[in-house]
């Protein structure tokens, strides 16, 4: 069983930034493709970022292109998502997830992912 636990979220002002980590237990964890999602009220859950176990490739959605930054330590089987540029549209819980399969052709889905964590709110005021 993999356990993911999600951490630094919180309210920053637009323009600032935030990081988030992402602390997995259970499973060998550097196998593991990994991606961060979010839902806002009212909307389905979207991808972010993700990244290959090796951490040599990454993807990025388009609305955070540029302003966020996905990595992974898996000496310390931490995956992070640092946020520059903050935006209110960026306000929503952030979910983190791991897919087994290394199905990277699925990296923007969240059928493409076994597991997930609790999430973790952040919140951007105007």
């Amino acid at each position: 069983q993999v356990q993911l636990v999600e951490s630094g979220g919180g309210l920053v002002q637009a323009g600032g930034s935030l990081r988030l980590s992402c602390a997995r237990s259970g499973r060998t964890f550097s196998r593991y493709n990994m991606g961060w999602f979010r839902q806002a009220p009212g909307k389905e859950r979207e991808f972010v970022a993700a990244i290959s176990w090796s951490g040599g490739n990454t993807d990025y959605a388009d609305s955070v292109k540029g302003r966020f930054t996905i990595s992974r330590d898996n000496a310390k089987n931490t995956v992070y998502l640092q946020m520059n540029s903050l935006k209110p549209e960026d306000t929503a819980v952030y979910y983190c997830a791991a897919d087994s399969e290394n199905r990277w052709q699925r990296r923007s889905v969240s059928s493409g992912y076994e597991y997930w964590g609790q999430g973790t709110q952040v919140t951007v005021s105007s």
